[in-house]
Parts: C-alpha cells; sequence; structure tokens
C-alpha cells in the first residue's frame, strides 16, 4: 500500500506532465518534418504561377510566326513551330546588330559587374577586418548610398560625363557600373562572420603578409558571398536600361536591353517593320545567360545568403 509521502511525492510530477491523452494526439514537429500548411501552400502556388506565367508566355510566342503571333491565343502554340527560324532571323536580321549589342552587353558585365564585385570583395574586407578613424563615417555613407535609387542619380552622372566627354561611349555604363553600394555592404557583413579574427591573428604571427593572408586564406572563406554579389551585379548590369538609354545615342554601343527596345518600337514609326516575334526571341535568348548562371551557381548563391542567419 503506497503511502502518504510517496501519494505527494507523486503529485508535482503529475502537474508539471502534460495529460497523458494530450500527449498522445500531439504530433511532433521538427525541422525533419515540419508542419504542413495548405494556407502557406496555396499562396506560394499562386506566387509560382504569377513568377512563371510570364516566362511561359515569352517561350511559347518565340516559336511562333508573325501571323500566328497576332492571330492565335497567347500561350498556347500557333499553326507551325519556328523557334530555329526565329532564332537564325533574330541574329541575323540588321546584318547581325543583335550579336553586336550582346557583344557589348557581355563587356559591360565583365568590366562593369566583375569591377565591382572586385571593389566590393576588397572593400567589405577592409571595412570588416581592419580598424580606422572615420569607420563609423564610412558605414553611416554606404547605408546611405544603398537607399537611394540608381535612377536619381542617372541625370547628375550623365552632366558629369557630358562634361568630361565621355557620354556615348562604353565608359559611361562601364564606369557607373564599377559602384554597387549594396554589393560593398553584403561583403561587409559577410565578410565579419565568415572570417575569424583568430584566423588572420595566427597567419600574422607565422609571418604571413597582409595579401598572402587575403588570397589564401580569406577568399576561399569568402567564396559564397563573392558568387552572391557577382550574381546581383551581373544581373543588375545585364537589365539595366535606364543608363545606357540616356548615355548612349550610336546604336553600335547598345546593350540588348536598349537594342530590343529599339526594335520593338520600331512598328511605331513611320515606314517601320513590325518585327515582334524577333523581339520576343531576342528576348529568350537575353534572358538563357541569366538563368544559366544562377543554376550553375545557385549552391554558392544559397549558401551566400545563409551565411550569419544561424549563430553558433
Amino acid at each position: 500500500m503506497a503511502t502518504a509521502e510517496s501519494v505527494q511525492a507523486l503529485r508535482p510530477a503529475r502537474r508539471r506532465g502534460a495529460p497523458s491523452g494530450l500527449r498522445a494526439s500531439k504530433k511532433n514537429h521538427d525541422a525533419r518534418a515540419p508542419r504542413k500548411s495548405k494556407t502557406l501552400t496555396l499562396v506560394t502556388a499562386i506566387v509560382l504561377v504569377y513568377a512563371l506565367l510570364p516566362l511561359a508566355w515569352l517561350v511559347i510566342n518565340a516559336t511562333k510566326t508573325q501571323p500566328d503571333l497576332l492571330g492565335s491565343f497567347g500561350l498556347w502554340f500557333g499553326d507551325s513551330f519556328s523557334l530555329w527560324d526565329n532564332i537564325v532571323a533574330t541574329v541575323q536580321y540588321d546584318d547581325g546588330i543583335f550579336l553586336r549589342w550582346l557583344g557589348n552587353t557581355v563587356l559591360y558585365v565583365v568590366l562593369g559587374a566583375g569591377g565591382a564585385t572586385l571593389l566590393a570583395v576588397l572593400g567589405g574586407y577592409a571595412l570588416a577586418k581592419f580598424r580606422f578613424p572615420g569607420k563609423r563615417w564610412v558605414f553611416a555613407v554606404v547605408i546611405g548610398a544603398v537607399a537611394v535609387p540608381g535612377t536619381a542619380l542617372a541625370v547628375p552622372t550623365f552632366l558629369m560625363f557630358s562634361k568630361m566627354g565621355l557620354t556615348n561611349t562604353p565608359w559611361a555604363v562601364i564606369i557607373p557600373s564599377l559602384i554597387s553600394p549594396f554589393g560593398l555592404y553584403l561583403m561587409w557583413t559577410f565578410a565579419a562572420e565568415a572570417i575569424p579574427t583568430e584566423l588572420l591573428e595566427a597567419a600574422r604571427v607565422d609571418g604571413a603578409s597582409e595579401l598572402r593572408t587575403f588570397v589564401q586564406i580569406c577568399l576561399p572563406l569568402l567564396a559564397p558571398g563573392i558568387v552572391t554579389v557577382l550574381l546581383f551585379t551581373m544581373v543588375a548590369t545585364w537589365n539595366n536600361y535606364f543608363l545606357p538609354l540616356i548615355m548612349l545615342k550610336d546604336p553600335a554601343w547598345y546593350p540588348l536591353t536598349l537594342g530590343l527596345n529599339a526594335w520593338n518600337a520600331q512598328a511605331a514609326t513611320a515606314g517601320g517593320e513590325a518585327i515582334f516575334n524577333l523581339v520576343i526571341t531576342g528576348s529568350v535568348l537575353t534572358i538563357l545567360p541569366l538563368i544559366v548562371a544562377f543554376l550553375f551557381l545557385q549552391r554558392y548563391w544559397q549558401s551566400g545568403l545563409a551565411a550569419g542567419s544561424v549563430k553558433e
């Protein structure tokens, strides 16, 4: 028979624990088996359709001829599958100006986005791992620059470049693209978390120079952040429209965004030829390099965005 002391000892334990029926009915949800939400799934499906529908429309209509494009349903194929013919016509139209625009875009991306990434890596590493007077002011300037939209600086940049005689040249697009405040801020925060200060101190104690420490030790640790900044700057430069619009007058220096817009506006001019099928096909060819870059660099990009989100 249980004594009074044993009964009293069992009562607090029962009060602290949950009822047995509730424990049996309660499901165990953790990171490996997250709780499913029908509302969240529905919202995600709507966002997915909203994002992919324009891309599907673009790909479907790139397979149509000009008559089929104007006389058939937009989200279904036409009478003939003319994707290859449209690609050939796009590349050969107007003496192959599309390839010239593609080369210009690659040039702006390699020099502009590549230079912006290099400057962001160097500046972000220095701001994260070195102490110097005025560092807080630099941080305030970088944050303020991130908040300023690029279109607000386009007109002052044009006036400055016109004084220097650089308008209507590739440098009018490349030089402004070298500045990426968001990329600098991203590399600053990433380097502060990805590179332990103790590792730098150990390298200096072993006699390694600052350049060797940066190249051999820090750059491999910064690889995810570098790829993330590179993707952001590459997309921004590849899709840049307003800056080349006000800087360039010669079609020979147009990027793809400006060139395709000129083709699209051609139908509205007197005696102009409507080539909407070539505009759509050119748009498909324009976004393919970005899709390939994101697919090949996806794992680096995702790890770069997630870095520092979990505190150990």
